[in-house]
């Protein structure tokens, strides 16, 4: 059965060898990994993959030969019964029976209802308006809808509302190796360039080679300057996980494209909305984190701030101190906000939302807003609005 996972692997450009795979099969004859998923998961990445940079790849294609093998994902703050979350059925509702579903009435209503409800429930539910459970009216549960809810087992968002996601959700690492098929977002990101030369002289200056010689009776005399280089330094903050799920091409298109025009470029990786801490490897978020002081401390008001993200989340998630879906944020989202824009005043947001909907939800609006209007569509005349306005 592995067979065809190594020849996807090696479709897919994973550089795995046919000694590496048989290391695989050995390791697994030995009982190395057992009969859990995770462990064989760590043993194959650890046997087939050399470069780090090959480990999304891996792991794309791992997710797609494995499906339905995911162990278990335990809760962040409690162990509720899986039994209660159990999909049976999935909640549909018209947009008129929508608009008669009310929200709880704000961000306190919301957690101590939630906490009351732990105390309070013992069995499960499901297609209520109370408890949690699923395919209902309920804040809290899956499969159900409520314009204002906590997200508790289920797979993924699908009416973008959620306050909290109870669920560990683990985001995957932008690939900076996408082939391009066009030129286009390079070019775009061309007017950013700012060039200079510094350094030691290791190019030939023929024009003013050309004069001294001349100047020179005919004499020979060869002028050298230092390489040309773009001394644009730019910070690019990339949103991840989510409703950023839809749009992992396009960004990671970017994030090639980028990787390849400036020189000086530090990426971090953040989830809806900035706060206190960023990070640079997915897979590592929860461990290694990033103080946001320390970036602004480390990295001089001279670089260009760009975010990506579809700017898609509860209001409360900008506004609220504990508003973040994953974690107890002490400060508001918009705090972080300003303070990186006034460090950076050169800043701009790139948005893979198409503009036509960002009247639509309230939380764009409200981070354009914060922007100053500096959110363009992450579009070819999008990008070339963004470098343009990051130029001046």
């Amino acid at each position: 059965m592995f067979v065809p996972f190594f020849l996807t692997l090696r479709k897919a450009g994973v550089p795995a060898s046919l000694r590496e795979y048989l290391t695989l099969l050995e390791a697994m004859r030995a009982g190395v990994a057992g009969y859990d998923v995770e462990h064989f998961y760590y043993l194959a990445r650890s046997a087939l993959v050399k470069d780090e940079r090959n480990l999304d790849k891996f792991d794309r294609v791992f997710a797609h030969c494995f499906k339905g093998l995911e162990g278990s994902i335990e809760a962040l703050f409690a162990d509720i019964p899986a039994e209660w979350l159990k999909k049976l059925a999935e909640k549909t509702l018209t947009d008129e029976e929508k608009k008669l579903v009310e929200s709880l009435g704000g961000w306190d209503k919301l957690m101590e209802t939630l906490k009351q409800r732990l105390a309070e429930q013992q069995k499960r539910h499901q297609g209520g308006s109370k408890w949690i459970g699923t395919a209902g009216t309920s804040p809290f549960g899956a499969y159900g809808y409520n314009p204002e809810g906590i997200r508790i087992g289920q797979d993924e968002g699908r009416q973008g509302r959620a306050v909290k996601v109870w669920d560990k959700r683990e985001f995957k690492n932008l690939d900076d190796d996408v082939e391009i098929g066009t030129r286009n977002i390079k070019v775009a990101l061309r007017r950013l360039r700012r060039f200079a030369r510094h350094g030691a002289a290791t190019e030939l200056d023929l024009p003013d080679t050309i004069r001294a010689t001349a100047h020179n009776g005919g004499m020979l005399d060869i002028k050298m300057v230092a390489e040309r280089r773009n001394t644009v330094k730019v910070l690019l903050f990339l949103d991840v996980g989510g409703s950023m799920a839809q749009h992992v091409r396009a960004c990671e298109e970017l994030f090639t494209a980028a990787r390849t025009e400036f020189k000086h470029l530090e990426y971090f990786y953040f989830h809806n909305c900035l706060y206190e801490s960023v990070w640079r490897d997915n897979r590592r978020r929860h461990a290694e984190r990033i103080p946001t002081w320390q970036v602004m401390h480390t990295y001089g008001t001279d670089y260009r701030v760009v975010m990506v993200g579809d700017a898609s989340m509860s209001p409360y998630e900008i506004v609220q101190p504990g508003g973040s879906v994953e974690h107890w944020n002490e400060e508001a989202g918009i705090v972080w906000m300003q303070r990186l824009l006034h460090t950076y005043p050169k800043a701009a947001w790139l948005n893979p939302m198409p503009e036509k909907h960002w009247g639509y939800t309230s939380s764009i609006e409200m981070m354009e807003k914060i922007m100053g209007g500096r959110m363009f569509p992450l579009t070819l005349a999008g990008l070339d609005g963004a470098m343009r306005e990051l130029g001046r």
